[in-house]
């Protein structure tokens, strides 16, 4: 089992920054690949980025250029920083953490506000 703790969410003005932080406990999270996803009002959860056990990265075609993911192995904990946001971005964000095909993990979400 594996237990995800986001932070780091809030309101922001557009152009503003935020640093979300998703801290994992257990053994495996060196082993996993993480994820950040939204859910925006009346809108799906669509993935915003991910990063894998080996530093690979994607980018949700929306945010490239403005976000960047990464990991601190020894902290267990996955970042993703929020620069140049616009309204758009409002949503809550959610952290995922993916073992295998079979087992994945959600956090509980931070939301993120920008306004315009």
């Amino acid at each position: 089992q594996v237990h995800l703790v986001e932070s780091g969410g809030g309101l922001v003005q557009a152009g503003g920054s935020l640093r979300l932080s998703c801290a994992a406990s257990g053994s495996i999270f060196s082993r996993s690949t993480m994820g950040w996803y939204r859910q925006g009002p009346g809108k799906q959860r669509e993935l915003v980025a991910r990063i894998t056990s080996g530093n690979s990265t994607y980018y949700a075609d929306s945010v490239k250029g403005r976000f960047t993911i990464s990991r601190d192995n020894a902290r267990n904990t996955v970042y993703l920083q929020m620069n140049s946001l616009i309204p758009e971005d409002t949503a809550v964000y959610y952290c995922r953490c993916t073992v295998n095909l079979l087992n994945s993990y959600w956090g509980q979400g931070t939301q993120v506000t920008v306004s315009s």
